[in-house]
């Protein structure tokens, strides 16, 4: 576990490809990049010398987490330096950096190979690897500062999380907790994919400690589509769970209510985070799932897990939905303009794509997929885990055939 949060297959793999330059090459342009789009260096000829200001905050004492912050003053433009803005474009520039060198590695090497049986799954872990570059590249100067209205990213976010774009150029924090989260998520999916296919796109580089045969490998229409319902609930837990944090910069969580509470616990990270977690892993998590669900605590577990997808997908009466606990049928009431002692709640968008694809992502997917886990696991999760190669499959007792070589459990 440690492994996979530190990234040790993608820091080995730079290292034994000697493009720990390029990575940081890479990051430091798109933190220029970034610094330039919101605002913090802006190129000007000024009169005078430099000069150096540390602020420790403003008269009104607004937006504390900017401070302290660093401007400085040159005849050629000005820096600014706000303290979180600052931290997260670093961790977010540092996160682009190494995905974006190991995308460059993996399509040098299915150029390299593309005659292989195994140029298919190199096809497809290139366009993983390039996944943090992509998703980093669409907020690209969002955390920076309130200038970043001018990057289509911001609207993006805002819609992702159920706010508006006001709002979060108000609360910029959020917006630089948002690319963290989601670049690391998408980091993390790219180790996972190296420990998987390591020897196969690092040319039985003897660094990687696992190797997946061509042989063992099927591509179907299962496949595809088991693999599209993967980006899917991973798109949509990720998003959900970070809508909580949109929702704390107009409601301050030491006071919310307790309805509130159980709407970010167990509708949004709960629900969210079971989907995403077996999004990244999904034979670890149904293993580890199938194991506990006989058991008193996997039985609560999963009738907490009904509850927050049957609320989310279905109807809440009126008393809890004006407390803060709704679902998909709330806000349908809503948006066709029935009346709120039905429980009907305004939805966060107008009719459109944004709110159509809240609904389809955030709230159905979502649902539709822990419920389903929570009521049948054993038929739900076997079904999910057909597209499986036969290699090592698990069948429907849990217990594993034995085979001529294992495969890691965060393998599929």
């Amino acid at each position: 576990m440690v492994g996979l949060l530190t990234l040790r297959e993608v820091r080995g793999y730079l290292r034994r490809s000697h493009a720990i330059g390029m990575a940081v090459f890479i990051a430091v342009a798109y933190a220029l990049g970034s610094m330039v789009l919101g605002g913090m260096l802006v190129f000007a000829r000024f009169s005078g010398g430099y000069s150096v200001l540390l602020l420790w905050g403003n008269a009104l004492g607004l937006q504390s987490w900017n401070y302290p912050g660093l401007l400085i003053e040159a005849p050629w433009g000005v820096i600014e330096l706000p303290f979180f803005a600052t931290f997260s474009m670093i961790l977010v520039s540092a996160g682009v950096g190494i995905g974006m060198a190991v995308a460059i590695l993996l399509g040098v090497q299915q150029i390299r190979s593309r005659k292989s049986p195994a140029s298919s799954p190199a096809a497809t872990g290139t366009i993983a690897g390039l996944t943090p570059a992509l998703i980093a590249l669409v907020t690209l100067g969002a955390c920076c500062s309130t200038t970043a209205a001018a990057t289509a990213g911001v609207g993006l976010v805002a819609q992702a999380s159920g706010s508006s774009t006001s709002n979060l150029l108000l609360n910029n924090w959020y917006l630089g907790v948002f690319q963290i989260v989601v670049v690391y998520t998408a980091l993390i999916a790219q180790e996972l994919l190296l420990r998987v296919y390591g020897r196969m796109f690092g040319a039985n580089d003897p660094g990687f400690a696992t190797a997946a045969a061509p042989s063992d490998l099927r591509f179907d229409r299962r496949t595809v589509a088991t693999a599209g319902l993967r980006a899917a609930l991973l798109a949509g837990g990720v998003t959900w769970m970070l809508a909580v944090f949109a929702e704390w910069t107009s409601v301050n969580p030491s006071s919310a209510s307790a309805s509130l509470w159980f709407n970010w616990i167990i509708q949004h990270w709960l629900v969210g985070g079971f989907a995403v977690f077996w999004a990244l892993s999904p034979r670890s998590v149904s293993a580890w799932f199938r194991s506990i669900a006989s058991t008193w605590a996997g039985r609560a577990l999963r009738g907490t897990l009904l509850l927050g997808a049957g609320t989310l997908a279905l109807w809440v009466p009126p008393p809890f939905a004006g407390a803060g606990v709704e679902g998909f049928g709330n806000e349908l009431l809503g948006a066709l303009g029935v009346s709120s002692s039905w429980g009907a709640v305004a939805p966060a968008f107008p009719w459109g794509v944004a709110l159509a694809l809240r609904w389809g992502f955030q709230y159905l997917l979502l649902a539709a997929f822990a419920g389903a886990v929570a009521l049948a696991p054993e038929p739900t999760l076997n079904r999910l885990s057909e597209s499986e190669p036969t290699r090592g499959r698990r069948g429907i007792a849990g217990s594993v055939a034995p085979t001529t070589a294992t495969l890691p459990l965060d393998a599929r």
